[in-house]
């Protein structure tokens, strides 16, 4: 099979396994103190790999084959210790491609198990803030693709729809007493979900309200709110697999956030172990300053 075939067969095992997907729930969260308050939680972790980075991934993986940068012999290479990596690894493994997630040495042996379970291989690096470089390396060695989600996330999905996450959240909200949130929370990992939600909010004119979550240790929230150059940060953030030790104007960009970035404080680290965790434990102190009918 010739690359122009091969890319072929590659997009359409992607889009096949997208029509074998069903689409993750909607569940309503009830809160009993706060009885006009609806508070939502779209559970992302039913796709197949687990989390709502299947979403990025997938993105990822179309938007390099259709660039021409991933063929039959590509090595897929990428900066990640948490579910993008995993993700990922799903795909190649789908595609027959080789895997090599780059991450630091205080990964945690579950995340690298699922890393691994998919047919990924695991690089570590003593420090942090060197697994861009690392990476870009590996990638030349190997005469691979670096994925490079930080960089790419926010172009390679399709804000104004095409089934992304927000066009999914929305149009499962059409028959709630409320379909027009007053809010959307979402926590800073890429950038790229936060991006596509943005846009597509201010795109279609809604008055829904986005806050983008970012643990300690993570720079989109000093970015954000300062507009300083992009800086570096010696440690990763508190919460594996979410937030980045460094920051690009591309994966920050001001104008996909209409409303506001914040961290929330009080929130229990029990509870901040995953990105949909980290979510429900930051939207929850909202709700209260919320009023009016259920929003």
């Amino acid at each position: 099979m010739n690359t122009q075939a091969w890319v072929k067969h590659a997009i359409r095992e992607i889009n096949a396994d997208f029509q074998r997907s069903a689409e993750t729930h909607m569940v309503r969260v009830p809160l009993p103190m706060l009885s006009q308050i609806c508070l939502y939680f779209k559970d992302e972790s039913t796709h197949p790999s687990g989390s709502l980075k299947h979403r990025l991934a997938r993105s990822l993986f179309l938007y390099g084959l259709c660039n021409g940068w991933i063929g039959p012999e590509s090595t897929i290479v990428e900066a990640s210790s948490g579910s993008t990596a995993v993700s990922e690894a799903y795909f190649a493994r789908l595609l027959g491609l080789p895997f090599v997630a780059v991450m630091p040495q205080s990964t945690s042996r579950e995340k690298i198990k699922l890393i691994e379970f998919y047919g990924g291989k695991c690089h570590f690096v003593s420090d942090a803030s060197q697994i861009r470089a690392a990476s870009q390396e590996l990638a030349q060695q190997n005469r691979g693709h670096f994925m490079d989600q930080f960089t790419y996330a926010e172009r390679a999905t399709d804000w104004r729809g095409n089934n992304n996450i927000a066009e999914s959240l929305f149009r499962q909200l059409e028959l709630e007493p409320h379909c027009h949130p007053a809010w959307v929370v979402v926590g800073a990992g890429t950038g790229g979900t936060s991006a596509t939600l943005g846009r597509y909010i201010r795109y279609y004119g809604r008055d829904t309200q986005l806050c983008v979550v970012d643990p300690d240790h993570s720079v989109f929230f000093d970015f954000y709110r300062t507009g300083q150059p992009p800086h570096s940060l010696g440690n990763g953030s508190r919460i594996e697999g979410i937030g980045r030790p460094s920051s690009s104007r591309r994966s920050c960009p001001k104008s996909s956030t209409p409303c506001c970035k914040s961290r929330i404080p009080g929130a229990s680290p029990a509870c901040c172990s995953s990105n949909n965790g980290w979510g429900d434990a930051s939207g929850r102190p909202l709700a209260p300053t919320l009023s009016g009918p259920c929003r």
